[in-house]
């Protein structure tokens, strides 16, 4: 195999040996703390050329000097790297007009501690760790608090995630709702954040919302369709969600022709939780004869059959699947493909499934705006792993027939 190409390579000859020579390194901590050295004068040289090329002149070159402006001794500042605390000297100016790009004036990290700081919120990590983890591992200490302001760096990006704009029309859209404690007023309350998940018509998936706190209503679920409608999703071909209340009324006023199935899963299991333990076996199964029916018409005779036999017994259970059989039966229409996608939201399950296991860590958030950071990374992290959705060539198929009246050439790659 050939030696991999160092940048180190193309350094004069003999540089490294003297590198080491010059700091008498023996162990990984002497090339730390000779890193240290070398970060400090790196910056402060490169801080002393941005400051010539600011005055126009070089030191102690007066005679090139064509402005009032002078160089006005330095100011000593503490970073944090990840090799531990470096000291430097700032190079100052007497009008104090200048400011270093590569340390900025009121900054004490460098950018590489902070991508890391932030990498390791995403997965999880609370700010106590983070402090913890930092200083066991670098040397340097680092307070909550200033890990908190680095990580609010990312808030100016989510919100332009937020407001980024969407496809023009989804062939799916998963909503459902995942719960977090958060902090409010002195007590833990639990906090709902709405999650909406779509496909598009090249079976990409995109998170499209993220909205966190307010009360399940059709007023609120009205918000969050607009809020799409204005960021350009014109036409939702099915939603699946899971009997989020007021939803169906929401849906029906922004995209009155999108077609609405509501969870199997989710109606199986609250229909059994009417059930005794010693029918259960016998009423599952007879109750799978409705939703694995092959159409609609043998799923409403199997639900008759199932309502004669366990009506009188279980009122509620029975009352629950005819009040919803117009979205319980929308799969019907569709060919199994379709069906195995729409009829579960078990796909936006697994997704919650996955944020919980980053934000298990953390007995409660102290604010919105700290779950808001928590679960933007972590979603980051796991949409960038997503690919198109399996035998997605088939599906859109079948879809260019069916809605063959609303989709337009421009929806799709």
């Amino acid at each position: 195999m050939a030696r991999r190409e160092r940048k180190s390579d193309k350094l004069p000859e003999g540089w490294l040996k003297g590198f080491i020579e010059a700091y008498d390194i023996q162990s990984t901590d002497d090339i730390k703390d000779a890193l240290k050295d070398l970060i400090g004068g790196t910056v402060e040289t490169m801080m002393e050329a941005e400051l010539e090329v600011d005055l126009g002149y070089a030191k102690h070159d007066n005679e090139n000097k064509k402005t009032r402006n002078s160089r006005n001794g330095n100011s000593p500042k503490t970073l944090r790297t990840e090799y531990g605390k470096v000291a430097i000297d700032v190079p100052r100016d007497r009008d104090s007009e200048f400011e270093p790009k590569i340390v900025p004036k009121h900054q004490r990290d460098i950018k590489g501690l902070d991508n890391q700081i932030i990498s390791m919120y995403a997965k999880g990590m609370s700010t106590r760790d983070i402090a913890d983890h930092i200083e066991s591992l670098y040397g340097a200490e680092i307070s909550a608090e200033t890990i908190s302001k680095i990580t609010d760096k990312v808030l100016p990006e989510i919100k332009e995630w937020q407001n980024r704009p969407l496809k023009p029309l989804y062939a799916l859209m998963f909503f459902d709702a995942i719960h977090y404690p958060v902090r409010t007023e002195g007590m833990v309350r639990q906090r709902a954040v709405y999650v909406a998940i779509g496909v598009d018509l090249d079976g990409e998936r995109d998170v499209c919302g993220l909205w966190i706190g307010e009360a399940e209503s059709s007023k609120y679920w009205l918000s969050c369709m607009n809020e799409m409608k204005n960021r350009g999703v014109r036409d939702i071909l099915i939603c699946s969600v899971d009997g989020l209340s007021g939803f169906n009324e929401a849906i029906r006023a922004v995209y009155p022709q999108t077609d609405i199935q509501r969870c199997i899963v989710h109606q199986v299991r609250n229909s059994m939780r009417y059930v005794s333990s010693k029918d259960l076996k016998a009423y599952t199964a007879e109750m799978k004869l409705i939703y694995k029916a092959a159409t609609e018409e043998a799923g409403l005779m199997a639900l008759d059959a199932f309502e004669e036999k366990w009506g009188k017994k279980y009122p509620a259970a029975l009352k629950s699947w005819r009040s919803n059989w117009t979205e319980l039966s929308t799969f019907f229409k569709y060919p199994p493909e379709i069906r195995k996608l729409i009829y579960t939201t078990n796909r936006i399950e697994n997704f919650n499934r996955s944020l919980r296991k980053v934000t298990k860590s953390k007995a409660a958030y102290p604010s919105d705006i700290a779950l808001l950071k928590s679960l933007y990374l972590a979603i980051h992290d796991l949409t960038a792993k997503w690919s198109k959705v399996q035998g997605w060539h088939g599906i859109f198929g079948q879809l260019m027939i069916i809605f063959e009246d609303r989709i337009q050439p421009g929806d799709y790659n």
